[in-house]
């Protein structure tokens, strides 16, 4: 038997048998940098169960993980907690070749499944809240509906207390470290914050209520397993005091510079105005879109209380690099930022109304009239932007005070 992929216990009788994907860098728009794992988990008992699957190409590890505990064709109950492909794509292969007795889905869950995949097989619904006694195992499944499709679904399993949570408290990051404590603090944090900001963020309310609700669950987690990352055994007050605070979405003393240039003139506005909320005292992000990617802008933006836009005016147009950074994070719907528009022009200039327009559109409040400089910067164009970014600062201020 190849033994090459092992199960890592996570408790007595709870493995993870997922993948490792070192090489992975674009999901669906956002840049994983670090990788990610795809995380698939094998309850052993009276009627072995597999909770989630993975990405096609890696169907191969999961199974030799798992043989490495037991035989597949042992595996009698199949749980898809969301139908995404990265979670669900080895279902297909799995249903022909293991043939389970039973695949456990939400209502949407079956919906999703029967669409992607146009299969005969039956697929067993769950509703919220509900709790089935397989073996000697039993679980509650309870909605997450839109964290982050209509599918989305959590599975606790009683005993060994593990709360599998879908994609809710992941992140995109390969190691072969398997919980989060044997990580560094800081790299934890960097990639959740990545994670919420890019993936999650647009449901921040939906966050917010599930948070209200997971203390009348009745359920008490020792383990938080979610579908990517590092399952989490330490602190876990801690990282849902961490989900509450970025769903709040509170502003802070932090802004966030975006922009791209054609001959460095909206580069240069960029840096004065820099200087000028840096002067104020303010945290200062600045992301020349020559150099930065659409997510981490995102992820920037999520701790920020001001969110500052420049671009050249481009066959009467927003710059493309500008145009797709303001259409990703439109998508995301931050809440609770000032906004600020900026850019050098040579004879039209609409690259400002067009950003102010966008602004306006995700709903953020203009915190000053947009500044067009035309060609190049001169000493007085610059000072006019440094007391720009002071303006902005002391609005935030303001609003923090």
């Amino acid at each position: 038997m190849n033994t090459s992929f092992q199960a890592i216990p996570l408790t007595d009788r709870v493995y993870w048998v997922g993948a490792i994907d070192w090489a992975v860098r674009n999901f669906h728009g956002y840049q994983t940098s670090r990788g990610t794992t795809y995380n698939a988990f094998l309850i052993m008992g009276d009627e072995p169960i597999l909770v989630d699957t993975v990405k096609p190409p890696f169907l191969d590890e999961m199974l030799t993980r798992i043989s490495s505990v037991v035989e597949p064709q042992r595996i009698r109950t199949l749980i898809s907690n969301h139908a995404e492909m990265d979670h669900s794509g080895g279902l297909s292969l799995l249903m022909a070749t293991l043939q389970p007795q039973r695949l456990i889905a939400s209502a949407q869950g079956k919906k999703a499944l029967q669409q992607h995949f146009h299969w005969p097989h039956p697929v067993e619904t769950v509703a919220d809240g509900q709790r089935l006694t397989l073996g000697n195992s039993a679980l509650t499944f309870f909605e997450t509906r839109m964290l982050h499709w209509p599918d989305s679904m959590i599975t606790f399993l009683e005993g060994d207390d593990v709360l599998f949570s879908n994609d809710i408290f992941g992140m995109h990051l390969a190691s072969f470290e398997r919980f989060a404590d044997q990580l560094p603090a800081n790299l934890l944090r960097e990639e959740a914050a990545k994670y919420f900001a890019n993936i999650i963020l647009l449901y921040a309310p939906v966050v917010e209520k599930l948070l209200a609700r997971l203390p009348t669950l009745g359920v008490t987690p020792r383990l938080i397993a979610p579908d990517h990352g590092p399952v989490w055994r330490q602190d876990l007050g801690s990282l849902v005091a961490q989900y509450a605070m970025w769903s709040s979405q509170k502003p802070t003393q932090k802004a966030v510079l975006v922009y791209d240039t054609m001959w460095h003139s909206t580069e240069k506005m960029a840096r004065a105005i820099g200087d000028g909320l840096g002067s104020a005292g303010l945290a200062v992000k600045m992301l020349p879109l020559g150099a930065s990617h659409r997510s981490d802008v995102a992820s920037e933006l999520l701790e920020a209380g001001a969110l500052l836009v420049g671009s050249p005016t481009l066959n009467n147009q927003i710059f493309p690099t500008v145009a797709d950074t303001l259409t990703y994070l439109k998508g995301l719907k931050p809440r609770n930022r000032l906004a600020a528009a900026f850019g050098s022009y040579g004879w039209s200039g609409e690259a400002v109304g067009h950003i102010e327009g966008t602004f306006q559109e995700m709903k953020l409040e203009l915190a000053a009239e947009g500044l067009r400089i035309p060609y190049v910067p001169d000493g007085a164009a610059l000072l006019r932007c440094r007391q720009l970014g002071l303006s902005i600062a002391g609005k935030i201020k303001e609003r923090l005070a």
